[in-house]
Formats: C-alpha cells, structure tokens, sequence
C-alpha cells in the first residue's frame, strides 16, 4: 500500500485523483443505493403481499414492531455504535471530525434501515444512504492518507451520490451537499461533485432504466391566474414544516429525557407507530405509494387496507383523512427512530409535503367557491414546498421535485412555493431539522466563512498556560519577584483552589513596583482587577470573539466549569489560528 501511494503522489496530481476517486465515490454509492432500494421493496413486497385492500389488516400492529427490535438488536450487537440522525452525523464529521467516518458505517445504516422501512417503520432511506455514501468517500479517502480538505469533498461526494442514485437526480445530489450539508461551491469541489451525482444517476438509469421515482403527467397546465394560490399554498407548506419539525423535536426530547432505557423506548415507540400505520396504513414505510396515488389523481385510494375502506366515497372524510395523516407523520417518524429503528426524514418530508399540497387544493375546491385547482400540480407544488421548509433547501427541493418526477413544466410555481415556504420557516426556524442539533451545540460548520473557520478552531489549540499565577495575600515585594520570573505582562490572581480570582496588569503597578518602602506594605489583593470577562472552557469561538469584541480587551482569563482558572487565550493568538485554518480549507 505504501508503495502504491508514493506512486500516485509522484504519478497523479492531486486533483486529478480527487476526480478519480470521486467517480470511484460515484459507482459505489449507485450500487448502495440501488441495494438499499432493493432490500426494502423485498421485505416490504413479501410481508405485505396478502394484506387486504377492503377491511383493516392487523398485521400492521405487528410488522413494524418486529422491525424495530430486529434494528435494535441488529445495531447494539453487531454494529456498537449509534447510526441513528446520518445526515446529522455526516455535519459532526465533516464539522468536528475532518470528515472521518467509521468503515462500519458503510454498510451498517444500509442494513439497519432496509429493516426498518421493511417492516414498516415510518422514515426514508435518504438519510441512510446518504451516511453509507458519505461513509464510503471518507474511507476511500482515508485509505489513500488525503488531507482532511480532500476528505470533506469526497465526503460531499458520497452525500451527493447517494441522493442522485436513489432518485435519478444528479442536480439535486449536487444541490444537497450545496444546501444541507453546506460545503462551499468553489473550483476544487465543483467537478467532484458532479463526476460522482452524474455516475450514481448514471448506474441507476442503467440498472432501473428512465423512469422517473414518482409517475406524473401534467395533464392540467398552470395558469398564471393561480399564481396567489401558490403564494398561500407556500405559506401553507412554511407552517407544516414548522410543525413537523417542532414536533420531531418534542418527540426526539421526550424519547431521550423521559424514556432513557433502550427496552422503554422500544415498547412506547413501536407502539406508537404501530398504532398509527395500523389505523393510517399510508403510513407504512417511506409511503411512495400514497405519493404516487395522490399525483395520478386517485385520492380514494388514500384510504385502502384500512379500517375505513367504506368511507373512500366521502369527499370531507378524505379531507379529514388525508388531515389526519400530516398531522401524525411527524409523530409516526419520530416514534420510529426514537423506538431504535433506523431512517431518515428526507421522504416523509417530501410525503407529508404531498399531502399538505393536495390537502389545500382539495380544500379550496369544496369549500363553496368554483376554484377548480389541480390536485396533481399542487400535490407536486407540496412537496417541494415542505422539503423545502423542513430541510431549509429550496434549490434542491426545486430540482429535486422536477427531476424526480419529470414535472419540469411546473417550474415556476415550484419555485413560487419553495421560495415562499423557506422564507415562512426561517422566519420562527434559523435551522433546519438536521443542523439545529449541532447549532445548540455550537458544532456546525455553516456557510459562513468566518464562523465556519471559527467552528474549526479548538479553544485547546488556543489556550495559553505560561502565566505565572499569584495569590491574594502576596506582598508586593514577592510580586515584583514573580515578575522578575515572567516573560508576561499578566499575571492571575487564585486562591488555594485554584479559583480565578483577579488580574493584576504590569501596567497598572508600574508606578509603585520601583518603591521598596511599599514592599512590605502592598498586596496583591489592593492592587488587583477584575477581568473585563472570562472565557468558560468549552465556549464556542464565535461567542469568544464576540466577548472581545464587546468587551476591547486583547487578553482574556480561561476558566472551567467550576470558575477554576486554566489560563488565557489571547486576540492574536486566535488570528494566527484563523489565518491558518482559513489557508489551509479555502486552497484552490
């Protein structure tokens, strides 16, 4: 191996194995994703094969039940680690981990969620492979010693192949490492990103042929004179995410603070979801299904394989119905991976977007006005609207949507309901549903340049130590000692437990530290400040440099948890760190 990588380091120029690799990224992520497609449809097409279409089926009570404890098992025992939130986890590693991912990961969240949406867990295989292709171009990656910059675009890659291979849609593979996970569209990344979308479509086409996901004709054009109905409509998708991800969140919350034991979990999440597939079995597995009825114009068919069968002739118990089934979606997915199933929320954000389109265009058509919308444009008009909204996305909600389902003509009220949406849910959501977790924690590599390169930086690696620390009831005699001592103009004052308890500044002594008749007669405890501040270990850089901002100060104490002193971290210091880190992830 070592033989082979001085080779390529002498033969190859960086760049050009960028491409390579990104090509190789591109057909292993086609292939992952065709498998992963794969494994649902046949564990999904066996247990559901002889379900009935005209009364309730209770074996939904049962499937998704036994699909959560066999991920459960499946992760605990054979994978040890936590794969749940991919997407998540793809932004902490590119974030806060130089794009380093696991070789496990490449194969366990395939595995884990074919069982999950199998048996009818309530999520989308998007997330998952969208971990397994990122997985794939970071261990790719690693194996050939590349630097943590090379690493985060081959990681971009694996994202970006995985989208456009599991939906034929190599635009919007490209747009979601853009938007969602955020790498910065520059020379160096451009061309990777497009090799390895173009060849993951590319193996999906040639594999599945040119059908497109979801089947949909435009047999009703848009009229400009529906142009305010697309307004609203995205209005009306901008609130739906906002709730979907709010109560992904309080679920998320309830799981992990209320029911801390995995076996807890497991028993109230699969009996949730259970419950609601077996009441609502639109809700069983990713629901591509119900996507595909709602877009051929059939809603009645909405309600099959349930226990209201009889009612599929009721115009306002559709409603009603298909009212029902957003609102529970949320909970539905939530209760999947909170139990410990494995999935993601990309699909059932383009399902419940789906629905919520062709919910208000069914709405406006019954309520006493001769409106006449189409159901199949606004179902489509939805679905970029709510993906749009949850995943703060709009340009790959857009592409995605057209390029999945061929909908091209629909473009401008795509982008209508798209823009309206994601300026709806950025005006009570500055995150989307996969960024805020690392946002609270002040892990999240953003656009930005400056606070991306902020985020980079470590408080360690700018800490300083080499402060000589002096106590309260010292004279001033021993204080000019410990000068004597330093190479620093700043001296802590602590106590006996090392709590920071003051500063004294050399330049605020000068004055007196030349007089010995005041030796004997001054302590530190008459002669000390406070700090304009203080820096708590663990602080996020962008809140440091906001601290000395606010307060103008050059040099600022470090303290622990407990007020413990750890020592200073300086203005310049912090610059040389940023220039540094800012050379080394914006090299062209």
């Amino acid at each position: 191996m070592l033989s082979l990588l001085i080779w390529r380091e002498r033969h190859i120029k960086e760049r050009t194995f960028v491409l390579i690799l990104a090509l190789v990224v591109g057909i292993a992520s086609g292939f992952a994703a065709l498998l992963l497609k794969l494994l649902i449809s046949l564990i999904s097409g066996f247990l559901t094969a002889h379900t009935k279409v005209t009364e309730g089926n209770y074996i939904y009570l049962i499937y998704p039940a036994i699909g959560i404890i066999v991920t459960v098992l499946y992760v605990r025992y054979l994978v040890r680690d936590n794969i749940s939130h991919g997407v998540t986890r793809v932004l902490y590693a590119i974030s806060q981990n130089k794009s380093r991912l696991k070789p496990h990961n490449m194969y366990s969240s395939l595995i884990s969620s074919s069982i999950t949406i199998g048996f009818g867990g309530s999520v989308g295989a998007e997330g998952p492979i969208v971990y397994t292709g990122a997985a794939i171009g970071s261990n790719l990656g690693q194996l050939f010693r590349l630097s943590p910059r090379i690493l985060m675009i081959l990681v971009g890659c694996g994202a970006a192949a995985g989208i456009a291979g599991i939906f034929k849609a190599p635009i919007a593979g490209m747009l979601f490492t853009l938007e969602v996970l955020m790498l910065d569209l520059t020379t160096v990344s451009v061309m990777p990103l497009l090799i390895s979308s173009i060849t993951a479509a590319t193996v999906a086409y040639v594999f599945t042929g040119y059908d497109v996901e979801f089947f949909f004709i435009q047999s009703e054009p848009f009229f400009t004179t529906r142009i305010p109905y697309a307004i609203i409509l995205g209005i009306f998708c901008g609130l739906v995410s906002l709730y979907f991800t709010r109560v992904m969140n309080m679920m998320e919350n309830f799981f992990k603070k209320r029911l801390r034991l995995q076996w807890r979990k497991s028993i109230v999440g699969g009996a949730i979801l259970a419950a609601l597939v077996f009441l609502f079995p639109p809700l069983y597995g990713e629901g591509y299904t119900a996507i595909n009825e709602l877009l051929g114009g059939d809603p009645s068919s909405i309600v099959n394989g349930s226990i209201f069968y009889g009612d599929r002739q009721s115009t306002w118990f559709i409603l009603l119905f298909i009212g029902l089934i957003i609102l529970f979606k949320a909970f539905a997915t939530s209760a999947t991976n909170g139990a410990g199933g494995v999935g993601g929320t990309f699909a059932p954000s383009l399902y419940v977007g789906c629905m919520a389109g062709f919910f208000f265009a069914y709405l406006c058509n019954h309520i006493g006005f001769d409106i006449g919308l189409s159901l199949k444009n606004f179902s489509l008009m939805g679905m970029a609207g709510v993906m749009s909204g949850v995943m703060h996305a709009p340009l790959m909600a857009i592409f995605l949507t057209a390029e999945m389902t061929g909908g091209y003509d629909l473009f401008l009220p795509l982008l209508i309901t798209s823009t309206i949406s994601y300026g709806t849910i950025k005006l009570f959501e500055p995150y989307s549903i996969y960024t805020m977790r690392l946002a609270r924690r002040g892990e999240l590599l953003t656009h930005h340049k400056d606070k991306a390169v902020l985020t980079l930086l470590k408080m360690n690696s700018v800490v300083e130590t080499d402060f000589k620390a002096v106590k309260p009831e010292m004279s001033l005699k021993q204080m000019v000692g410990v000068i004597a001592e330093s190479h620093r103009n700043l001296f802590p004052v602590v106590n006996d437990n090392n709590e920071l308890l003051g500063i004294v500044l050399l330049d605020d002594i000068r004055n007196i530290m030349f007089r010995p008749e005041l030796y004997n007669r001054m302590y530190v405890r008459r002669f000390m400040a406070m700090p304009p501040a203080k820096i708590v270990l663990g602080m996020p850089m962008d809140v440091v440099m906001k601290t000395f901002d606010d307060t103008a100060a050059w040099n600022l104490p470090v303290v622990d948890q407990e007020g413990h002193y750890v020592g200073f971290v300086s203005k310049s210091k912090i610059f040389n760190s940023y220039r540094r880190v800012l050379r080394h992830y914006s090299e062209d």
